[in-house]
C-alpha cells in the first residue's frame, strides 16, 4: 500500500471547529482548474489572538487548547492524528474521539530528552512527522539537524540520524553518526523500512535504511544548480530540496522551495523536472509551464498525483502526472470550496482520499473531502 501522507494509515476523526460545505464539479473536458474536492472543513485549531492568553509575541508556553504554528501532520493505523509545531515546540496526538493531548515537547527550544519519555524532550524547529501503522513517530527536528524517533509502545525518544550538529558526513555508515544540515523533511516508503530525508543545506536527499541503520545519498551532489533531465540523480546539483515523498511505483519526488519546481527521480536513479519553470509565479495548466512560489511540502494521493503546499501563493495545487498538468484545489484562485490560507505548509493524503492541510498562518488543520 503506498504512502499517502508520510506513511499509510487509516482515518476516522471527530471534526471540531467551523464547517463550510461548498460543492464543486470536475469535467474531463474542462481546463485543468477544476477539482473533485467538495468540502473544506476545519478539523482542529484557530488563529491565535491577543484576546486569549498571552499575546503571541510574549508566549513562552502555548495554550494547551491551541496550536502554535503547526507544520506537519500524519496518522497511525489506530486513527490517531499527530501534529508537530514549528515555533510551539510540541507534538500533539488527537484520537478518534477528538481528544487532543500533548505527547512531547514543552514549548521551549532545545535538544534534550533522548533516552527518556518524549514528554520531557525538547525540539528546535520541527518541520514534519512520519508515523508508522504501529505508532512509531519519526520527526524532522530541523534546527537540531537530526531525526528523532518516538517509540509507539514505550513512549521513549531517541535520535536515529544526526548528531545535533550541522555538517555533511557519514554516507555509507550509521545514520546516527552522520551529520546533516537543516534536515527539513522525513518520509517513509510503503513498507516502512526506508526513511527519505531532505538535507536542505547540503543540497541532497538521503535515505536511511531502517533495518541496517545506514544512510546514503539518493539525489544531489552538494552543488547548487538545476539538474539536467535524465542525469543520474546522486551526481546532479539541486537548488534547495525542501521536501520529499515517494509514490507507489517508487518514484521519488523532490520539492524545491527557491527552485520553484518539482523534480522526480525514477527507480533507476534518473532525475527530471516535472513541474514548474524555476521562476516564481502563479500560472496553472501544463506542468512545465506552470509556476510555483516557494512551495514547502508535498504528499502523494491514491492516483500517484502530487499534492503541493504552494506557500507564497497561499494555495494547494495538484500535479497530475498522467495529464501533465498543475491544478489549484484550495486557497488563492479557488472559489469552490472557498477557504483562505496563510502560509500553508504540511499536506497529507489519507486512505479515504481526504487531504489534510496544515494552514500554519491560521494555526489550524483543514480537511478536504
Amino acid at each position: 500500500m503506498p504512502p499517502f501522507c508520510n506513511s499509510p494509515s487509516v482515518y476516522r476523526l471527530f471534526v471540531i471547529g467551523a464547517l463550510t460545505t461548498l460543492i464543486s464539479s470536475d469535467s474531463m473536458a474542462a481546463p485543468p482548474t477544476a477539482t473533485k474536492v467538495s468540502k473544506a472543513t476545519v478539523v482542529i485549531g484557530e488563529s491565535l489572538s491577543k484576546g486569549k492568553g498571552q499575546p503571541k509575541s510574549q508566549k513562552t508556553q502555548p495554550d494547551p487548547d491551541q496550536l502554535d504554528s503547526p507544520f506537519g501532520v500524519d496518522f497511525d493505523s489506530q486513527q490517531n492524528m499527530y501534529i508537530v509545531e514549528l515555533s510551539g515546540g510540541r507534538v500533539h496526538r488527537m484520537d478518534a474521539d477528538g481528544n487532543l493531548n500533548t505527547i512531547a515537547g514543552n514549548g521551549s527550544k532545545g535538544y534534550h530528552g533522548d533516552g527518556g519519555p518524549a514528554a520531557h524532550a525538547t525540539f528546535n524547529g520541527m518541520h514534519n512527522i512520519a508515523a508508522t501503522p504501529n505508532g512509531d513517530l519519526y520527526i524532522a527536528d530541523s534546527w537540531n539537524h537530526c531525526v528523532r524517533k518516538i517509540d509507539g509502545k514505550s513512549g521513549l525518544i531517541s535520535t536515529i540520524a544526526g548528531t545535533g550538529k550541522a555538517g555533511f558526513s557519514g554516507d555509507g555508515g550509521p545514520a546516527s553518526k552522520a551529520t546533516f544540515n537543516f534536515l527539513m523533511c522525513v518520509s517513509l516508503n510503503a513498507t516502512h523500512d526506508k526513511l527519505y530525508v531532505a538535507d536542505l543545506k547540503n543540497r541532497r536527499v538521503r535515505m536511511i535504511d531502517l533495518k541496517s541503520g545506514l544512510v546514503t545519498t539518493v539525489a544531489g551532489n552538494g552543488k547548487k544548480g538545476v539538474p539536467q533531465n535524465g542525469a543520474q540523480a546522486n551526481e546532479s546539483p539541486l537548488i534547495d530540496p525542501r521536501a520529499v515523498a515517494i509514490d507507489s511505483k517508487n518514484n521519488l519526488y523532490i520539492l524545491e522551495r527557491s527552485g520553484h519546481a518539482l523534480r522526480m527521480v525514477t527507480p533507476d536513479g534518473k532525475i527530471q523536472t516535472v513541474a514548474g519553470t524555476g521562476k516564481a509565479g502563479d500560472a496553472v495548466g501544463q506542468a512545465l509551464q506552470a509556476e510555483l512560489n516557494s512551495p514547502k511540502h508535498l504528499a502523494i494521493d491514491h492516483d500517484n498525483n502530487v499534492i503541493i503546499a504552494d506557500d507564497q501563493n497561499a494555495r494547494i495545487i495538484r500535479y497530475d502526472r498522467q495529464r501533465g498538468t498543475v491544478t489549484s484545489i484550495l486557497g488563492k484562485g479557488v472559489d469552490k470550496p472557498k477557504r483562505g490560507l496563510l502560509r500553508p505548509h504540511g499536506v497529507c493524503v489519507h486512505e479515504d482520499g481526504s487531504i489534510f492541510i496544515v494552514d500554519t498562518g491560521h494555526h489550524r488543520i483543514l480537511r478536504l473531502k
